[in-house]
């Protein structure tokens, strides 16, 4: 009789057991699971006036949206870890610029590469995705992207933040020389000068340069861009666009009164060692913006490759007080 006590006590502890195993695998499943989809990255597509423009969403539309705006030479992918970390509070959409990344490369004969065409495109493509609030994150040609647009709808930007995104003459550093000149006389001798920003070497540097430690950042970067420049009509397309620079440059007072006038919530996250757009460029927003959020690291100019986990954090805190 004992015995088979013994057995029966025995046989209720092993079927115990195996559920409560069984349950801690489901919850463990489950919680991988979460885990998983907050930070899926959807890889898609879409048809704006004939060119197919690339972009990477991650996260709950119904949550607040960031729009995220890429510079040059780059494409959405520098936004990777935005995309990925921010995904389970935050709507994040990732557009890479006709001509830029995986979007249509479409001839300078049928689409018009200067930075107000860029922009007509990214509104037209929020339009269709019917995104009408936003953050918007800019960076280096982001800057000039994102201030047409919200200088075109003042009333659906709740917020900039700004990773070394240029909007003051004296935020322009050392490095803008060779296409100032350009600006000055544009010939096949100041078109040459600019070449090797388009190199292997001249890629990397554009990532590297300034960083505290150059393991910090993915050799991917300048090897993607690398292949997109080596396209053909490649180099003349970014010509132009480094030519359309000057634009922008007399567009900063309307921006500069944009800021003035709307006084957008602001947060700075900026690579303090940027040969283009240095640390004078980041202080320049003090003169227009009344209240910034503002944060300078000793880095770089892409400032997410080397302190992204520090900045994404700042991001975090930046909108959670926005929609409190």
């Amino acid at each position: 009789m004992k015995n088979l006590i013994y057995t029966l006590i025995l046989l209720f502890l092993f079927v115990s057991c195996k559920n409560d195993t069984s349950s801690k695998n489901s919850t463990a499943t489950t919680n991988l699971s979460t885990s998983i989809k907050k930070e899926t990255i959807a890889y898609k597509t879409i048809d704006i006036n004939g060119v197919q423009i690339a972009y990477r969403e991650s996260g709950n539309p119904k949550n607040p949206t960031i729009v995220l705006l890429h510079g040059f030479p780059a494409s959405s992918h520098q936004y990777r870890k935005v995309l990925s970390q921010l995904a389970d509070e935050f709507h994040l959409i990732a557009p890479d610029y006709p001509g830029f990344g995986n979007s249509d490369f479409p001839n300078a004969d049928t689409y018009t590469y200067t930075f107000d065409n860029l922009a007509v495109t990214i509104d037209a493509f929020l339009e269709k995705k019917e995104i009408h609030s936003y953050a918007l994150m800019i960076q280096d040609y982001g800057a000039p992207i994102g201030f047409r647009i919200a200088t075109a709808h003042p009333e659906r930007v709740t917020a900039i933040i700004n990773q070394n995104g240029n909007a003051y003459e004296e935020g322009l550093g050392a490095a803008w020389e060779g296409i100032r000149a350009l600006w000055e006389d544009r010939n096949a001798q100041t078109e040459n000068a600019l070449l090797p920003a388009f190199s292997l070497e001249g890629l990397k540097w554009q990532y590297t340069h300034g960083v505290r430690n150059v393991e910090t950042v993915n050799p991917d970067n300048w090897h993607l861009d690398y292949l997109r420049l080596n396209r053909p009509n490649a180099h003349q397309v970014n010509l132009d666009l480094f030519y359309d620079y000057q634009n922008n440059v007399k567009l900063y007072p309307k921006w500069q009164q944009y800021l003035r006038d709307h006084q957008p919530p602001l947060l700075i996250v900026w690579g303090k060692n940027d040969a283009f757009f240095p640390e004078s460029g980041a202080v320049a927003f003090k003169k227009d913006v009344k209240t910034i959020d503002y944060n300078i690291y000793d880095t770089g100019h892409f400032a997410l490759e080397e302190d992204g986990d520090a900045i994404i954090q700042k991001m975090r805190s930046f909108m959670r007080k926005l929609n409190k």
